[in-house]
């Protein structure tokens, strides 16, 4: 049976999209995954794939054309389906869009005449007070509540952060598009809300029906909104509540007290001021209790912590840095960690590329002693210090544009080559990986590519990167010779063809001439996807790569 496919809310702002390009065009074979579009939104221009098999059988606009949030984008089924009865029913909004109430409770969805045992269905999709979880992410489903800014009852300015919504990628600020008060919300903290399902009701108070809205998305009633009335049960429980206690002297938060609150991703609420104060004074963070809005961390408390600890509890500050003393239980234990949302879609994404992808394993020692000095020359005129990993950035970027064969993504009944070099860098942070991406590395400066991989692993480690910083990615580099490993393999993250698995440089005795001598070799390893990259390719392009690294002049020219 044909299935609609809507436009989706991308952004949480986003009210239309543009047809930036069609990927598939009328009559194509589409499979699960394929790249049907390119949406332009409010805030960056995002690739919308597929999610069924099947044959595009219509498409709502051509290139260039506006299509609002939820309204029909493509239909894809069988060959030679009929989908009379689905154009009918999806007509575009402003042709047979009614006049609008000026609250828009009233609301209805277009849909054929009701008969007299049939109630007019609440399209949600229309309603202003309503807001759905956005897409934030190319690969987001679903969003985990990490905090709310406001509670119910609370009045709203529009631009003001309503929630902290945590998604397979980073955590970020929704702001509120709307003044109004909170009426509603779907979820509490710890709680998964799946994209485009209900996030909260922001309106006048007296004038919504919130139990009506409620009902009509619980019901399944609206029809052109697309919107899933599951919300997520919380089968997990919040972090906070498997929290064990610091230390086990710490003692209890008095009444007068507000208890720290610490977020899901595990940072505390505390101003800068009060975080550089706790820094230079040696105090633990954690182990102060906020009295500010919501129990945030202020400078007082700094002040007041070191008042309370002057004459005696400097010792219990560093007891606390301790280990607790063995008490000889003999009781067994453990502790369930509920996935966070990034580790989730990393199991899912990297299972599928491990199990799908033939991978093949080339490994290459390369000689630094030239990258070694060079760096330090480098360093002594650059306004930005270079990394070794910003020469193998550079490397890398330089062999691709030389073998365009390695720059590319099996799509299925093709071989997709780019002619841009965009560079993923991994990235570890606290709940797993991220692979923030250097943009046309090919074409930019060691400093260029130094300054901008360190401002991206700033956002990541902050959980602050956008999705237009860590999509897009069209060859990965893996780098744990800062942890002293000597070689590794890495999974092939997707869409690439091949990744690069940097270990150390350690000093190694050579033969030369006819005696010996130490050197400093680098062994990397690429892993290909034999349905893209043969193994031959692959060996041509690490000998590029080697010839760059080994002569670094050569990646000046």
């Amino acid at each position: 049976m044909a299935e609609v496919i809507l436009m989706p809310r991308l952004s949480d702002t986003m009210t239309e999209g543009v047809i930036a390009a069609w990927h598939k065009k009328i009559g194509d074979t589409v499979k699960k995954g394929d790249l049907l579009a390119e949406i332009e939104t409010d805030k960056a221009t995002m690739e919308l794939e597929s999610y069924k098999d099947g044959t595009l059988l219509h498409t709502g606009g051509d290139k260039g054309v506006k299509i609002q949030v939820d309204d029909l984008l493509a239909i894809i089924g069988k060959p030679g389906e009929d989908i009379s009865s689905l154009l009918k029913n999806q007509q575009p909004a402003t042709s047979n869009k009614q006049p609008e109430t000026s609250n828009k409770q009233q609301a209805i969805s277009h849909q054929p005449p009701v008969t007299s045992n049939q109630q007019p269905a609440i399209d949600v999709s229309k309603m202003d007070e309503v807001v759905l979880m956005p897409r934030l992410s190319d690969t987001m489903e679903e969003g985990v509540i990490a905090s709310w800014h406001k509670n119910v009852g609370d009045t709203v300015k529009k631009g003001e952060v309503l929630a902290e919504i945590e998604t397979d990628k980073a955590t970020m600020d929704l702001e509120s598009y709307k003044n109004g008060t909170l009426l509603h919300i779907g979820a509490q903290k710890g709680e998964k809300i799946p994209v485009n399902g209900l996030l909260c009701i922001i309106g006048e108070k007296g004038k919504v029906d919130v139990e009506a809205i409620v009902a009509a998305i619980k019901e399944g009633m609206s029809t052109e909104s697309g919107v899933r009335s599951q919300q997520a049960v919380g089968s997990q429980q919040p972090a906070t509540s498997i929290q064990q206690p610091v230390t086990s002297n710490q003692q209890p938060v008095t009444s007068n007290q507000q208890p720290v609150t610490i977020s899901e991703n595990g940072r505390v609420k505390a101003s800068p001021l009060a975080k550089k104060l706790a820094t230079d004074k040696g105090i633990d963070i954690k182990n102060i209790s906020g009295t500010g809005d919501g129990g945030r961390i202020i400078k007082a408390d700094i002040d007041n912590y070191k008042q309370s600890a002057t004459g005696g509890p400097q010792t219990v500050t560093k007891e606390t840095a301790t280990t607790p003393v063995f008490t000889g239980s003999s009781s067994e234990g453990y502790t369930d960690i509920p996935n966070s949302q990034i580790r989730s879609i990393i199991a899912k994404r990297l299972a599928e590329s491990k199990f799908s992808a033939p991978h093949f394993y080339l490994t290459m020692e390369i000689n630094m002693d030239n990258a070694i000095a060079a760096r330090t020359q480098l360093n002594e005129i650059s306004p930005v210090k270079i990394s070794f990993n910003d020469l193998v950035v550079k490397a890398a970027a330089l062999a691709l544009r030389q073998h365009p064969a390695v720059n590319a993504s099996w799509l299925g009944d093709k071989i997709r080559r780019y002619s841009h070099i965009h560079i993923g860098i991994a990235v570890a942070i606290e709940d797993g990986l991220i692979v923030p991406v250097i943009r046309f590395a090919d074409q930019k400066t060691l400093p260029q590519i130094a300054a901008e991989s360190k401002e991206l692993a700033g956002k990541a480690k902050n959980k602050k990167l956008q999705p237009p910083e860590f999509t897009g990615n069209t060859f990965t580099i893996s780098n744990l010779g800062m942890m002293d490993i000597d070689e590794f393999t890495a999974i092939i993250n997707p869409p690439d063809s091949c990744i690069m698995a940097v270990g150390r440089i350690k000093e190694t005795v050579v033969k030369k001439g006819e005696g010996f001598a130490v050197s400093n070799v680098m062994k990397i390893t690429l892993s290909c996807d034999h349905r893209s990259v043969d193994g031959a390719t692959g060996a041509a392009f690490l000998q590029t790569f080697k010839k760059f690294l080994e002569n670094p002049i050569t990646m000046f020219f």
